[in-house]
């Protein structure tokens, strides 16, 4: 009797962790500590079952624990970002196949989907976030993310409702002041057709490594970020010179995906005496107005959750 309740116990906890995953990474902004958290998460969760009353509120109970777990490991490691990506070292993309796998939740829950279809989850969101203290991140993601009451944050948070809606103004606040202004509305739409163009362009002349193609594409004020790398490159002539470096690398091949609901690209690398294309980089890019505002670079450690290969076939 006790392995069929175990069993059912593990799969009602396993339903729920792409979106925990979501959750976790909303709170660290690192794919792979979201990675660990979950899985602290379900070890917690199973330890602690039978304090569990069996009641309909088992998704929530799952949260408070994936809450609980980010806010140690954001205290073990004092992870608090100022303002943009050069200073969140630990950034990671995020897969959108794997943002599409979150299921519908039973009618008697939360939508799950709000977790992403509110696409709250662009990089200059997840950035800003990280400006949060860690419990008004929290309140934050549990009120004006998922949807939650302020009595169901204050549960989360194990506080009071007046201490939970304190924390919430509070970053309300900061994100207004450190969101760019376009997105203040924390939204994002789908890729336009003419967006997607400018992608293939980008692609096009990253592969041939034309320094001039890609600048004409970029906005005015372009920045080209590299986490965990504290660097920061502004203004379309600092494209040259990376591309230059580029070219010296040897031959690429890119593959559009997408990344924290924004275009990006795969890129792979056929370095001189190589005979295979390896992976290397994602870039993951912001468009602004037809031009692209923002290039935010990482290295090729995720190619296996965006489900590509490591060696181009």
């Amino acid at each position: 009797m006790d392995t069929v309740l175990d069993r059912d116990f593990a799969a009602l906890a396993q339903r729920h962790r792409r979106e925990l995953h979501v959750h976790c990474y909303r709170m660290l902004a690192s794919f792979d500590d979201a990675e660990d958290a979950v899985q602290e998460t379900f070890l917690r969760a199973w330890r602690g079952k039978s304090g569990f009353d069996g009641s309909d509120q088992f998704r929530a109970w799952l949260y408070r624990i994936a809450t609980n777990v980010c806010l140690d490991l954001l205290r073990s490691k004092s992870r608090r970002a100022s303002c943009g990506p050069a200073e969140v070292a630990w950034l990671q993309p995020y897969p959108d196949q794997l943002l599409d796998e979150v299921i519908p939740a039973a009618a008697s829950e939360e939508p799950q989907e709000v977790a992403v279809r509110r696409e709250t989850i662009s990089l200059a969101f997840l950035i800003a976030l990280q400006v949060l203290a860690p419990r008004q991140r929290a309140a934050f993601i549990a009120r004006d993310v998922l949807g939650w009451s302020a009595a169901e944050t204050a549960q989360l948070l194990g506080t009071s409702v007046a201490a939970a809606n304190s924390a919430l103004q509070r970053a309300r606040t900061a994100m207004l002041q450190h969101l760019p202004p376009a997105r203040a509305d924390w939204s994002a739409a789908a890729p336009t057709a003419a967006e997607r163009a400018l992608v293939a362009q980008f692609i096009e002349a990253h592969e041939r490594c034309d320094a001039q193609a890609a600048a004409a594409i970029a906005a005015a004020d372009v920045r080209i970020t590299m986490p965990p790398q504290p660097l920061c490159f502004t203004g379309p002539e600092s494209i040259l010179p990376l591309m230059g470096r580029a070219a010296e690398m040897g031959m690429w091949r890119l593959i559009p995906v997408a990344a924290n609901r924004m275009p990006a690209a795969a890129s792979y690398l056929l370095r001189p005496g190589d005979t295979e294309f390896r992976a290397f980089k994602f870039d993951v890019i912001a468009i602004t107005d037809g031009q692209i505002a923002e290039i935010t670079t990482f290295d090729g450690t995720l190619f296996p959750a965006f489900g590509l290969d490591p060696v181009l076939g």
